[in-house]
């Protein structure tokens, strides 16, 4: 089967995602050495970086975005610049600590799948809603882009085509939403639309709870602060990582962009 990983990663004025994107590339080929991993990104690559990667390859249309700051708007270009035909796309400050290539066999079968579940470093499913208020407000698909799949299929060459029209028609989108006035367009939030649009029934598999990540911002795990790695105790090993001596067995969303100084 022609698959692999994608990471889509452009640097920001502040913000490394190339890096975070080697080291998530380093983390899959420790738990799976056999899978391919593909960087799609605008920016220099440094040789230290490279070596993790199968392929690193340009967006298709370049970089459309204006925003220094997020690069969000260009994620629809995914679909046309992985090389495989089945792909699973991952955000780039995240880390595999398992073999989860078993995946492959479950979701081969859907042109689509948009994760829906989250926990928290205990490894429970978390409901937390604080961060998901424009998903209930507006009763949409809990969509978490961060771990998504698809087939080449006219179904997922549909999804990112609206996904593209959602980004760059956002305000008028906004106007009939019930959320802020000046609410941005993350890709949570596209996703969710768009996957509204086409039908839950096309992009979301709620029973495959085992598709998710352990997502690290802190009221999801009942935190004082954002930054956890200065409130929890972390130990990086060499097949594993633990907090506060809990192993992390799901795809680790760290959040904290410099954690991944730590991993590489």
């Amino acid at each position: 089967m022609n698959r692999g990983f994608v990471i889509s990663a452009q640097n920001t004025d502040k913000i490394d995602y190339v890096k975070c994107a080697a080291a998530l590339a380093k983390s899959i080929k420790k738990a799976m050495p056999d899978e391919s991993v593909t960087l799609v990104t605008m920016d220099l690559v440094v040789s230290d970086y490279a070596k993790y990667f199968n392929h690193i390859v340009d967006l298709p249309y370049g970089d459309l975005e204006q925003d220094s700051e997020w690069k969000l708007s260009n994620d629809w270009q995914v679909y046309e610049a992985s090389p495989y035909e089945y792909t699973i796309k991952l955000e780039a400050d995240m880390i595999i600590p398992r073999d989860i290539s078993y995946w492959w066999d479950i979701l081969e079968k859907r042109d689509l799948v948009i994760s829906t579940t989250i926990r928290n470093y205990h490894q429970e499913i978390s409901n937390e809603r604080y961060y998901r208020r424009f998903i209930d407000q507006n009763k949409l698909p809990d969509c978490y882009n961060a771990i998504t799949y698809f087939k080449k299929s006219e179904t997922a060459k549909h999804f990112f085509a609206l996904v593209e029209v959602i980004f760059e028609n956002w305000k008028d989108f906004r106007a009939t939403m019930q959320c802020k006035i000046d609410e941005p367009a993350t890709t949570d939030w596209v996703y969710a639309i768009a996957s509204h649009i086409m039908g839950a029934e096309k992009t979301i598999l709620p029973s495959f709870k085992e598709m998710s990540m352990i997502h690290m911002k802190h009221a999801i795990n009942g935190l004082q602060s954002e930054d956890w790695t200065k409130e929890l105790v972390y130990e990086v090993l060499p097949h594993s990582i633990r907090v506060n001596t809990i192993p992390q067995i799901y795809p680790f969303h760290y959040h904290i962009k410099t954690f991944s100084d730590i991993i590489l």
